[in-house]
């Protein structure tokens, strides 16, 4: 399963950017999609989930700001981020688990760089 992430950049400070996140490989299902990011010097941090039935969480720190939505049929997600802050600067990873023979594996795609200007 390969996860391929897309749509960073550079944002000024208020502005919008919209990630996506697909899997390809040998997939029949994808349950819990998401995604985290990781500002440089820190950890990686939680930002975003989705179920396969389209119950979200968020951190509190982008709860108003960022959308999760997700395609099942493309397995594809996606990340609308809305207001941005310069503390939003980081890479974004997106993230599946992958249920097969009765376990699940966890998969990390390469991430896509955002930047927030001031």
């Amino acid at each position: 399963v390969q996860l391929q992430a897309s749509g960073g950049g550079l944002v000024q400070a208020g502005g919008s950017l919209r990630l996506s996140c697909a899997a390809s490989g040998s997939i029949f299902s994808i349950n819990g999609m998401g995604w985290y990011r990781q500002a440089p010097d820190k950890q990686r941090e939680f930002v975003a989930t989705i179920t396969r039935g389209g119950s979200t969480d968020y951190a509190d720190s982008v709860k108003g700001r960022f959308t999760i939505s997700r395609d099942n049929a493309e397995n594809t997600i996606y990340l609308q981020m809305n207001s941005v802050k310069p503390e939003d600067t980081a890479v974004y990873y997106c993230n599946a688990d992958v249920p097969r023979g009765g376990n699940s594996y966890n998969y990390w795609g390469r991430g896509t760089q955002v930047t927030v200007s001031s």
